[in-house]
């Protein structure tokens, strides 16, 4: 068995050194800002093969008796009700959904900041609800001329307005549900605030990607500039690093602009200069830990390839811009991919031309491709999942797992259910997840059908690709299975409302 591409065991003992270094550094506190996912974070684990999903939490529980976790909202993200895409929930639930998961964990977590506030109602309901189940919420404001007017910024009318977070613990993990929720200003209003109490705290930068000891133009950092194609980020060589060392590493646009301010904020403070570079900000030390480079450029060109369809996809469904759509194309060129480098497209291409309906296909872990298609029964998504399921199980394409019996009332019930609705169209056809629900009840009669449900695991990180956008439903059923799915920018009918 050949060693993983990277090696968990060496990114959490240098990361975690590197951060405790970085603590010791200040004295009293560290205040980190931690980007990206604190859960599942599956953009990393397949751009670098071996990294687990919950690296971070793993990291995180290294410093569990001394670290306490801060999550900040921007006001304006709950108003607008803003989703997160892998999860469909919105940014204030996701925030419950995280507290919940990491106070299970043993972590401590007790506040969060609500950033940008201007008296949202949105932001005053979800305060309440957060007060009156014990969590303490901190309200900062806009700052007029932010980040460029920084005698103001550092001031009693400026991060002396933001209400002070009370915090316990030398290590503080300031975290949020997505992008552009103001994590840095948090860190930095804490630091005035510490500053003014006496309290020798400091600031530090905590983000996978891009990787600062890779190459620029490395697989792994474009696909990062195509993961945050629609934030129009884009990677570049530290300039201030360049200078202050001599040395080229990367980092991003956003970061190396917004330098200059974050650097005399931070002088302002402390009456000393930290940092030289957007570089020396961070601790991320996960480029240490890749061992096998062929396989990770392998495998972010791949990752490129999907965020090239899932673009195109959010396009004709006007969730980004065509400047979006440009910036992947041109990510693309410079990795010198094509869509068509992605081998699960083909199969389900040639099975939609073939069956002149919607189909899918999914590669199993030994390179099989099995494929399904749109029937009068069920999705393209559904039957393709059925045969994967049958072929990892050994069984027959032909043989029937679910038997009718248990079919028929579902299909009953949805055409009754759209009649009295009042929704007219096609006849009703079963999604993934209720085909999944009917071979479980099969599965307790039937030894066929729970040899296959029994293989379900086999299907998560397994390549699938679909001729048209799937339903929200099945969207959903193939991230819970773990699917790396991909569609072709098509929708499965001319109907402009889909029930």
């Amino acid at each position: 068995m050949r060693q993983p591409a990277f090696c968990n065991e060496i990114y959490i003992e240098k990361q975690t050194k590197y951060i405790k270094e970085r603590i010791s550094l200040f004295g009293d506190k560290l205040y980190l800002e931690f980007g990206g996912k604190i859960f599942d974070d599956y953009h990393a684990s397949r751009v670098l093969p071996g990294f687990a999903p919950d690296n971070k939490i793993k990291l995180l529980l290294e410093f569990r008796d001394i670290c306490e976790i801060l999550f900040c909202i921007n006001a304006s993200d709950i108003e607008n009700n803003k989703i997160r895409a892998d999860h469909g929930i919105t940014y204030d639930l996701e925030i419950l959904r995280l507290i919940d998961s990491i106070r299970a964990l043993g972590l401590l977590v007790n506040n969060v900041v609500i950033t940008q506030y201007n008296s949202q109602h949105a932001a005053d309901v979800f305060r309440s609800k957060l007060e009156k189940r014990g969590i303490k919420t901190y309200l900062h404001y806009p700052i007029p001329g932010y980040p460029a007017n920084v005698e103001l910024i550092v001031s009693e009318k400026g991060y002396g307005r933001n209400e002070f977070v009370e915090t316990t613990r030398p290590l503080v993990v300031v975290t949020a549900p997505g992008p552009c929720s103001g994590k840095m200003a948090t860190c930095l209003s804490q630091l005035y605030h510490e500053n003014l109490r006496g309290v020798k705290a400091g600031y530090a930068k905590f983000e996978t990607f891009p990787i600062w000891n890779l190459p620029l133009r490395h697989p792994v950092n474009l696909a990062y500039e195509a993961a945050t194609a629609d934030l129009k980020d884009v990677n570049m060589i530290d300039p201030y690093h360049l200078e202050a060392y001599n040395i080229r590493t990367v980092n991003y646009n956003r970061d190396i602009e917004i330098f200059p301010v974050v650097k005399t904020i931070l002088r302002k403070i402390t009456g000393r200069d930290i940092y030289m570079s957007p570089t020396d900000m961070g601790v991320n030390m996960a480029g240490y830990a890749i061992q096998d480079d062929e396989r990770v450029r392998k495998a972010a060109n791949d990752e490129i390839i999907r965020r090239y369809y899932k673009i195109h996809c959010d396009f004709i469904q006007g969730i980004v811009d065509a400047d979006t759509v440009d910036k992947i194309e041109l990510i693309m060129r410079q990795a010198e991919l094509e869509p068509a480098d992605r081998d699960i497209v083909a199969p389900a291409l040639a099975k939609a031309k073939e069956k002149n309906a919607p189909a899918m296909a999914v590669k199993l872990p030994n390179g099989d491709i099995v494929t399904g298609r749109n029937t009068n029964l069920m999705t393209a998504a559904a039957s393709a999942t059925l045969n994967a399921l049958k072929h990892l199980a050994g069984i027959d394409d032909s043989m029937l797992l679910i038997a009718p019996v248990v079919l028929e009332p579902i299909l009953k019930l949805k055409a009754k259910l759209n009649s009295d609705a009042g929704n007219r169209g096609a006849e009703p056809v079963l999604n993934l997840e209720e085909v999944l629900i009917s071979l479980s009840i099969s599965a307790v009669t039937n030894t066929m059908a729970d040899m296959a449900l029994k293989n379900i695991e086999n299907l998560a990180g397994c390549e699938a690709h679909s001729t048209v956008l799937l339903s929200a439903t099945d969207s959903s059923m193939c991230r819970k299975i773990g699917y790396n799915l991909t569609c072709e920018p098509a929708f499965a009918s001319s109907d402009l409302y889909v029930g």
